[in-house]
């Protein structure tokens, strides 16, 4: 049983990220294989366990995912660390509907039977720390609420005024907090934290951050909390039971523009017989040889637009590999790739690949956001037509044509049957993000399709 803690807050902002990351950092120059995850769908946070842990980070969210598959998930990851640390999302009862824990960091801790460790912002307040923490402590008592975390420390006194009526009122002890400290404040931009993969957070950050919370927050405490995890076993579902032999080889753009991927969602591609083949539409002129399909997931497009359409070479490659008959699965980034122009926040248009009839652009209004329930409005590489799978939207863009029902890739069931994405033969585009554990036959058929394409070209 591989010892765990979930890192939650009390709501988004108390510095959940910022802490789990100095956790992660310090336990690992510990010496420690630190094994992260991270509740929700989210891709920017697991970018920062990674860089502290050098292991990927894995998402557990138990609307998108079966809860089965959710613990075979964590089971399969942690059992090579010495320590699991989940981060989780919003504040710690926030999920898919306001009156159950659905999707929760809240669920996600009860369905793994790990201790939670609460965190909580002290900025502007001393006792009244103590009432929010009761009120949270109270607030579903099934949840093992073990420790609590103090951010926006602002003096020894200060921790004084809160420290002690938490541990009173409560009989929760305080395992450490982190100061007020501008510098170590990750940047931001319009979808949250900036993703590591572009070099903006640098070492020194890091460091600093490691070293604070080796000196604020009480590591050996913590490890002794991790102890009282006892997370069940899950029934195989998603995984093969036997090694696959390859099958396919899957192109997949990885680089600076496009990197939201689930970690899971690659490795059941890899263990149903693809061999993952990364390319970057900003570097690379083609596609790589022999490939019968071509995965383009999200990330900031709009960034690099400049870059993007300057590239004719692989722009002409993915046109080429589209008329081949290569099966092409993009999801929010990768769909503004393919379609026609982007028009970034300064309003100016970048010409894409154009093969949608799709023209995005920036809004500096309108965001996107939440879980979506999608079903197939025709056979593409991941669904028949008719299937159902929950999925997630996050996006500042627009799509200013929108498809009609004949070129639709869903229609959103969550939504009154709006329809959305775009289809064209072998292509298959949406703003909606898929992990392909939430229906891990998605992974066997796309394997399927794109072993089809190498076979009939072959």
């Amino acid at each position: 049983m591989t010892p765990t803690i979930v890192l939650a807050g009390t709501r988004s902002g108390v510095g959940k990220t910022t802490i789990a990351t100095g956790i992660m950092g310090a336990l690992a120059r510990r010496g420690l294989r630190v094994q992260p995850f991270k509740c929700g769908p989210d891709y920017i946070d697991p970018s920062y366990h990674r860089m502290a842990c050098g292991m990927p980070s894995r998402n557990l969210d138990t609307w998108l995912l079966p809860h089965n598959t959710a613990l075979e998930l964590f089971g399969r990851a942690a059992q090579s660390g010495d320590v699991a640390v989940v981060e989780g999302v919003m504040g710690l009862y926030d999920g898919h509907a306001n009156l159950t824990e659905q999707g929760s960091t809240a669920e996600v801790a009860k369905l793994l039977r790990a201790p939670v460790i609460l965190i909580a912002s002290a900025a502007g307040v001393a006792r009244s720390v103590a009432a929010e923490v009761l009120g949270f402590q109270q607030f579903d008592p099934s949840v093992n609420i073990a420790g609590v975390i103090l951010n926006g420390i602002g003096s020894p006194r200060h921790l004084e005024f809160c420290k002690p009526p938490i541990e009173d009122a409560t009989a929760l002890p305080v395992l450490g907090y982190m100061p007020r400290r501008d510098d170590l404040r990750v940047p931001e931009r319009h979808l949250g934290l900036i993703p590591t993969v572009e070099g903006v957070v640098v070492e020194e950050w890091f460091d600093k951050l490691t070293a604070q919370v080796e000196q604020t927050i009480d590591l050996d405490r913590l490890l002794e909390v991790a102890q009282q995890a006892d997370t069940p076993r899950a029934e195989p579902s998603a995984f093969p039971a036997q090694p696959q032999p390859t099958k396919a080889r899957i192109a997949v753009a990885q680089d600076k523009a496009f990197n939201f991927y689930y970690q899971d969602s690659l490795d059941l591609l890899e263990a149903w017989g693809a061999e993952l083949v990364p390319f970057s539409p900003l570097a690379d002129t083609a596609l790589p040889e022999g490939v019968g399909g071509v995965y383009i997931g999200g990330g900031f497009p709009e960034i690099f637009a400049q870059e993007l359409a300057a590239n004719e070479g692989m722009k002409q490659s993915v046109r080429a590999a589209h008329t081949a008959g290569q099966k092409i699965y993009a999801e929010c980034g990768g769909l503004m790739y393919l379609g026609e122009s982007l028009t970034d926040f300064d309003g100016k248009p970048h010409r894409m690949v154009g093969l949608i009839p799709a023209k995005s652009s920036m809004s500096k209004g309108r965001l996107t956001l939440g879980y979506r329930e999608a079903e197939a409005l025709a056979d593409g590489a991941l669904l028949a037509e008719g299937e159902r799978v929950r999925g997630h939207e996050f996006h500042w863009s627009i799509a200013d044509s929108p498809a009609s029902p004949q070129q639709a890739a869903y229609s959103v069931r969550s939504q009154d049957g709006r329809i959305e994405g775009f289809r064209s033969g072998n292509l298959w585009a949406s703003y909606i993000h898929i992990h392909l554990g939430s229906l891990p036959r998605m992974a066997q058929r796309f394997v399927a399709e794109c072993a089809n394409v190498q076979l009939e070209s072959g």
